[in-house]
């Protein structure tokens, strides 16, 4: 799905010299890398905090933990993404509530979230699957209206802009009280191990953040609060300066793949393609194909006899995952949801994707749609 060794070999003498320093320097934990890396990526997003950690669960499980929230208080989310998403929510003894996705976007659709709004109701956790934003504007009115905080889960989403009614710009992430990330070796801005971030305006939940990502201490040995250690290795920090440099251009690199299958796609009145929404630019951490009336599970098997990777996020929604099983969820009705997992399939996209193999994954496609189509 994607290729990292390609990716890592033109920008070898940068990477290799930057991880050297590090080595050389032994200044492995809580480093100038560290720092450096901090001060870019707010200087990139725009936002005033940026506190790195040691992966994007960890910055979702930081930034609910640093909103006071208490035990069986619920926190609206959407069921159609990673696990991840909610995991952190069932850890910290929270309800997670599960609501519709819009059909189009995959994201969470604000025309049902009042009605899932309680007394009991403390946050909203938008995601922004797939590189695609969630409708922010709708969502913030929401939040603004009853109270409630926003955190931004965009770990599939970094360097998207939004584009607010009110015509002004933001990166997606930092529009909420607080957005997550991860830098995961495959996603748009991936370090070569684990890594996230979470990001803030706001000087009060920054530093409680700070506090809870390092034992729940501001001074050495002072713990005030229960906290956990979560850090970002100054190796990985090394990198992702690097590649933070590259990601405009990682991006404009998986938007143009994205073009070529948005128009060799179009004749095939059973799929398709990604919308783009007008509210933000799409940065395609992954191009998912939405089939009707073509078997999504017989054409990833086909593709993997062709040695074209697919993958299919996410098969099982969070709301019908065993672990929920003791909030109830199961009950939960969400028809779009559940058409969306049994048709949806991702095709591979990354920034080192070369005419000749975007001309195979296609044709493979196609082979598979007329040789169904003529039995």
């Amino acid at each position: 799905m994607v290729d990292l060794v390609s990716q890592y070999q033109k920008i070898k003498p940068a990477i290799d010299s930057a991880i050297m320093n590090v080595i050389e320097n032994a200044q492995f934990i809580n480093g100038p890398e560290v720092v450096g890396f901090q001060k870019e990526l707010e200087e990139y997003l725009g936002v005033k905090h940026v506190i790195p950690c040691a992966n994007g669960t960890d910055a979702l499980q930081i930034a609910l933990m640093a909103l006071g929230l208490k035990p069986g208080d619920e926190v609206i989310t959407p069921s159609f993404t990673y696990i991840a998403t909610t995991e952190v929510m069932a850890l910290l003894g929270l309800k997670p509530v599960f609501v519709e996705v819009d059909k189009d976007t995959f994201c969470m659709d604000p025309a049902v979230i009042e009605a899932a709004i309680t007394a009991n109701t403390k946050a909203l956790v938008p995601v922004h699957l797939y590189g695609q934003a969630a409708n922010m504007d709708e969502i913030m009115k929401i939040a603004k209206k009853h109270n409630l905080f926003v955190v931004e889960d965009n770990a599939q989403a970094i360097g998207s802009d939004y584009y607010h009614s009110d015509g002004s710009v933001s990166k997606t992430g930092t529009i909420g009280d607080i957005g997550c990330t991860s830098f995961f070796p495959s996603k748009n801005l991936g370090c070569y191990g684990d890594g996230g971030a979470i990001c803030t305006n706001n000087d009060a939940l920054a530093a409680t953040m700070r506090m809870v990502a390092n034992h729940g201490q501001s001074e050495r040995y002072y713990h005030d609060i229960v906290g956990c250690n979560s850090r970002l290795d100054s190796i990985q920090a090394a990198v992702l300066r690097i590649k933070l440099r590259e990601l405009d251009g990682y991006v404009l690199a998986r938007r143009k793949v994205a073009d070529h299958y948005d128009g060799f796609f179009a004749q095939f009145p059973g799929i398709k393609t990604p919308i783009r929404g007008k509210e933000s630019k799409h940065v395609f951490h992954q191009y998912t194909l939405t089939l009707n009336g073509i078997d999504r599970d017989a054409l990833n098997a086909f593709l993997a006899t062709k040695d074209v990777p697919s993958m299919i996020y996410y098969p099982v929604p969070a709301h019908k995952q065993k672990m929920f099983a003791s909030f109830g969820s199961s009950d939960t009705v969400l028809p779009v949801t559940d058409w969306l997992t049994q048709r949806v399939i991702s095709l591979p996209i990354h920034t080192e994707m070369e005419q000749e193999q975007l001309d195979y994954i296609c044709s493979s496609v196609t082979e598979f749609i007329s040789s169904n189509v003529s039995n």
